[in-house]
C-alpha cells in the first residue's frame, strides 16, 4: 500500500509514476486521512487527484468540499448540487472513519499517543486499451491494515487486527458486488468525466529546463530537469549514444508547486578521465515528444556552490589599484589635515533589508 497524508508535502508520496508509456494512462484517487492525538490538524481530511492532480478537497474543520483546479468548477452546469452533495457525504463518511480510528485502537491495545488511519481507492483507466484497473487500500500507523483485491473479489489481511474486518466484508456479497461496480464502471466513467472538463491542462505538454549541477569538483555530476508535464518522462546518462546503468543514481519525479514535475539523474565520474567527459550525455525523454533533450556533460556549464580560486593576476590588479588610491588619498588628507588644524572632524551616520462517490460505500463504524 502506498501511504500518504494531506497535502501539500506527503501527498507526493503516492503519486504513481508512469515513464515512457506510449498510451496515456489516466487516474481517479481519492485519499482519506484520519488522525487521533495531533494537534493543530483536522481529524478527517480527504483529496481526490485526476492524473495525480489534486482536484477536491475536504476537512472536518472547513466541513466543506471545495474545488481545488479552475475548471472543476464546471462539473456545476451539468450537475447544480454536486458539491453539496459530496459535502453531505463526507460529514457522513467523517464520523464513520473517526469511529474506525477508535475501533483499531483497542484492536492494537493502544490509548493516547499519535495515531494515523489511512485509505486510498480509485482506478486506473488505458484510454488505447480501454483497460481498467482498481484498488482499495487502507493502512493503520504506516503500516497495511487491509485491502480489496479485485480479481478474486475476497479482502486481504496483513495484520492479525484486521482478520475480523476480513470476514465481515468478505461475507457481505452486496458491499463486494457495489464496490466490484465502482471501481471497474463508475469510477472509470468518472476519469473520462473529469479529463474532459481539464483536458486543456491535464493534456498538455511542457519541456522541462535541463540543468548540470555538482556540490565540489569531487561530486557526482546530477543532470536536473524541472518544470515537466506531464510526468511520463525517463531521464538517464548515456556514453557514445549508449544509455548507461552502471555509476548512476536515477532519482524520483516529484511535484513542484505549480504542478509540473521535476527529477534527476546523479553519474559519478571519479574513474572517467576529464578527457573522456566529452563522450557522456544527459538524456531527458518525453512521453508524446518526439526529439529528447539532449545535454552533453561539459564542465564549463555545470553549476557549482564551490567556491572557485580568484585569478592571481586579477588580484595583483586590484592591489596596485588600492594602493595607488591609497596613497592618493592619503596625499589630500594630509594636505587638508594641513590647511584645517582647527577643524573638527566629521561624525558620518552609519548604514545598516465527489458526487461519483455516492456508491462509495462508508463502512460501518464496528470495523
Amino acid at each position: 500500500m502506498r501511504h500518504f497524508t494531506v497535502e501539500p508535502l506527503i501527498l507526493s508520496l503516492l503519486m504513481i509514476h508512469l515513464h515512457g508509456a506510449a498510451a496515456v494512462i489516466h487516474s481517479l484517487k481519492y485519499f482519506y486521512t484520519v488522525s487521533s492525538g495531533v494537534t493543530n490538524f483536522p481529524e478527517f481530511v480527504t483529496v481526490g487527484l485526476v492524473d495525480d492532480v489534486e482536484i477536491t478537497h475536504y476537512d472536518s474543520n472547513t466541513r466543506r468540499e471545495e474545488p481545488k483546479q479552475d475548471w472543476m468548477s464546471r462539473i456545476t452546469a451539468d450537475d447544480p448540487q454536486y458539491w453539496q452533495r459530496n459535502t453531505d457525504l463526507f460529514m457522513g463518511t467523517q464520523q464513520a472513519y473517526i469511529n474506525n480510528i477508535e475501533v483499531a485502537k483497542q484492536r492494537f491495545n493502544q490509548t493516547g499517543g499519535v495515531h494515523i488511519f489511512q485509505k486510498m481507492y480509485g482506478c486506473e483507466w488505458d484510454d488505447e486499451t480501454n483497460e481498467v484497473k482498481g484498488y482499495d487500500q487502507e493502512g493503520y500507523d504506516g503500516e497495511d491494515f487491509i485491502s480489496f483485491d479485485l480479481k478474486t473479489e475476497t479482502w486481504i489481511a496483513p495484520k492479525q487486527q484486521a482478520v475480523i474486518t476480513k470476514h465481515k466484508f468478505d461475507n457481505d456479497r452486496a458491499l463486494i458486488a457495489q464496490w466490484k461496480n465502482y471501481l471497474t464502471l463508475e469510477c472509470p466513467e468518472w476519469v473520462k468525466k473529469y479529463v474532459t472538463y481539464g483536458r486543456s491542462s491535464l493534456m498538455r505538454t511542457e519541456l522541462p529546463s535541463v540543468s548540470l549541477l555538482q556540490k565540489t569538483s569531487s561530486s557526482p555530476v546530477s543532470c536536473h530537469a524541472t518544470g515537466f508535464y506531464p510526468d511520463r518522462a525517463t531521464l538517464f546518462w548515456s556514453k557514445d549514444g549508449e544509455e548507461l546503468h552502471e555509476d548512476v543514481d536515477l532519482g524520483e519525479i516529484l511535484p513542484n508547486h505549480d504542478g509540473s514535475f521535476q527529477m534527476s539523474a546523479d553519474l559519478d565520474l571519479s574513474s572517467v578521465p576529464a578527457e573522456d567527459w566529452r563522450r557522456y550525455d544527459c538524456v531527458f525523454q518525453l512521453s508524446g515528444v518526439k526529439e529528447d533533450i539532449v545535454t552533453r556533460l561539459d564542465r564549463k556549464v555545470i553549476e557549482t556552490n564551490e567556491e572557485k580560486p580568484a585569478d592571481i593576476t586579477f588580484i595583483i590588479s586590484i592591489a596596485a589599484v588600492v594602493l595607488a588610491l591609497g596613497i592618493a588619498v592619503g596625499g589630500f588628507m594630509f594636505h587638508r589635515n594641513r590647511n584645517r588644524k582647527d577643524e573638527r572632524p566629521e561624525h558620518r551616520p552609519n548604514c545598516s533589508l465527489p458526487s461519483e462517490l455516492s456508491m462509495k460505500l462508508n463502512p460501518e463504524a464496528e470495523r
